[in-house]
């Protein structure tokens, strides 16, 4: 399946239109998935292994932790991106292939996943950053949606 339309499949799966505020595609990814999303900022991430964010599932929520940026919208973009994995299903599964002896405390599926995101050329990957591009310029469009309508009728 190419993957522009699998992501906008995804996108329009969301029916929250072309324009939208990030909390409300939070709140859209949480009615989705029926669990609760945290977003939490680790100013270490990325410090030594050059990792911009990462999904944990817990048994009572969705966990996205992601490194400072001095950039707002670097920072969105690595959320973005791990909403994206969440709404195209990419838990990624078993993977027998996957040493537990290199992340023993790590849950298996948490390690999966961290692991395989270390390829940035998947399919998986590709799919989930074109859709985090999607979500942006919904977002983008929301803001400036919002701005000439106080402009017009301020």
């Amino acid at each position: 399946m190419n993957n522009e339309v699998s992501a906008s499949a995804a996108f329009d799966g969301l029916s929250l239109g072309e324009a939208f505020t990030f909390d409300q595609l939070i709140g859209a990814v949480e009615q989705r998935r029926q669990r609760r999303l945290r977003i939490v900022e680790l100013a270490d991430l990325g410090d030594h292994d050059g990792l911009c964010a990462v999904w944990l599932m817990t048994p009572g929520e969705d966990l996205v932790l992601h490194a400072h940026s001095e950039s707002a919208l670097h920072r969105q973009q690595f959320v973005l991106h791990e909403l994206a994995h969440m709404i195209l299903g990419h838990d990624f599964g078993d993977d027998p292939d996957a040493p537990e002896f290199l992340l023993p405390d790590i849950p298996p599926n948490t390690r999966r996943r961290l692991l395989r995101r270390q390829d940035l050329d998947t399919i998986e990957e590709v799919m989930a950053e074109t859709l985090a591009d999607r979500f942006a310029a919904a977002i983008r469009g929301s803001a400036m949606h919002r701005s000439r309508y106080l402009e017009i009728f301020g």
